[in-house]
């Protein structure tokens, strides 16, 4: 006797038998390279910005700019911030996935 459709609705919201899996799709080896790439395009800008911050904030140090002087703080901890999200981005995401996973 075939499942009524009502039924096998309510059955598909509490387990639709959908889970990650690599391979599916052509490309994803040139996805993971450009994602990469990004990751460390980012982490080179923010090398970038921590230097002219940190200068900043010598250069207000030193000549007194207290308005300089805070930016430049606040540079340096927006980039070692920036620094720390691009660098456990993939641990991240990889224990909020297997969290995720575990949610039944």
């Amino acid at each position: 006797m075939p499942i009524p459709l009502a039924d096998r609705v309510m059955y598909l919201a509490y387990d639709p038998g959908i889970s990650p899996k690599g391979g599916g799709l052509p490309g994803l080896s040139v996805l993971k390279n450009v994602v990469n790439s990004i990751n460390m395009f980012g982490i080179i800008a923010v090398v970038g910005a921590l230097a002219v911050s940190l200068g900043v904030w010598a250069w207000g140090h030193h000549t007194g700019g207290h308005q300089a002087e805070a930016n430049g703080k606040k540079g340096a901890i927006v980039a070692a911030g920036a620094a720390l999200g691009l660098g456990a981005a993939n641990g991240i995401v990889a224990f909020f996935s297997a969290l995720g996973a575990q949610v039944h």
